[in-house]
């Protein structure tokens, strides 16, 4: 099968391109760079030079292909609503390529405010599209869908983990260095779902592979308590574990202060049973008491 993936060099794009290639499907790959051609063609991928706003260049690439895995998001959080309208329009621009075919599609979406408080399911519906979440992947995907083409979610946790994460855990490290503290929110209780990127690179896989009914869940772990994230970001850098009051903490942690409180279990029963899928690698704490897991220097910018 060849297969378009849209941000093929990014951290779970990137995943799903070595996944798909060792598995013998051939790769066309959005990337934005001369530099991304270049660590594409190193794992035996083909490029298509070009931004998620170019939807002449991912009509190219999708037409061009078998199946299509939509990975690419900006996440700059400043402009979260012209970002969520640009992947609109790229899944958009996808879904009619495919539409009158039988090729498969897969988008990116999330399951941190699926079910806030309990135990999220491949049964929940995405939040509504709104000016407090703009980010509409689950409704773009949604219209492809009525008009036959063949088109699903896979629902990344918060935490994609691995060595080399750039994402939630690593900027709550990032902060600790700043504030000389790591922090975790009232009793740090509230949890994070998490999985090893590798093991949700094969859930992308199977999807195409198998494509029953979506969306799927890839999901390792249910929920991974904040306290026992934060003791692990302590122990890695020698620094203090505390619990600021709430107005501490929302100026500890500024911006990402919301995303810090998120309880959001969920688990991925179904996608396990409809794809024969069970997660492989390390756990997320596993993970964290790796010696270079943060490099101390890891990447720490905001999935």
């Amino acid at each position: 099968m060849r297969v378009f993936v849209t941000e093929a060099t990014g951290w779970v794009g990137s995943a799903v391109v070595r996944e798909l290639i060792q598995c013998g499907h051939e790769v066309i790959g959005l990337v934005r760079s001369a530099g991304g051609v270049e660590k594409h063609a190193a794992v035996g991928a083909r490029s298509l030079v070009g931004a998620l706003e170019d939807t002449e260049r991912l009509r190219e690439g999708a037409s061009e292909a078998d199946a299509v895995i939509h990975t690419a998001f900006n996440h700059d959080w400043s402009r979260f609503a012209e970002n969520s309208l640009a992947e609109r329009r790229a899944i958009e621009a996808i879904g009619a390529t495919l539409e009158g075919s039988s090729r498969p599609s897969l988008v990116t979406s999330g399951v941190a405010l699926l079910a806030p408080g309990r135990i999220a399911t491949e049964w929940d519906v995405a939040p509504p599209v709104s000016e407090s979440f703009p980010r509409a992947s689950e409704a773009a995907v949604s219209e492809p869908i009525v008009r036959g083409v063949r088109a699903t979610a896979v629902r990344l946790a918060p935490s994609v983990h691995g060595l080399g994460d750039h994402g939630f855990v690593p900027r709550l490290a990032a902060i600790a260095r700043e504030k000389g503290v790591s922090a975790y929110v009232g009793e740090g209780i509230n949890r994070w779902p998490a999985a090893h990127r590798l093991d949700a690179a094969r859930v992308y896989r199977l999807g195409l592979e198998k494509v029953p009914a979506g969306p799927f869940h890839a999901i390792g772990e249910t929920g991974v308590a904040l306290k026992d994230i934060t003791e692990a970001i302590s122990r890695s850098l020698g620094l203090p574990l505390v619990s600021p009051s709430a107005e501490e903490a929302a100026a500890h942690f500024g911006w990402f202060a919301p995303f810090v409180a998120i309880d959001a279990p969920a688990t991925s029963d179904c996608t396990r049973a409809l794809l024969g899928w069970t997660p492989e690698q390390a756990g997320l704490l596993a993970n964290l008491t790796q010696s270079d897991y943060f490099g101390i220097g890891s990447a720490a910018s905001s999935h």
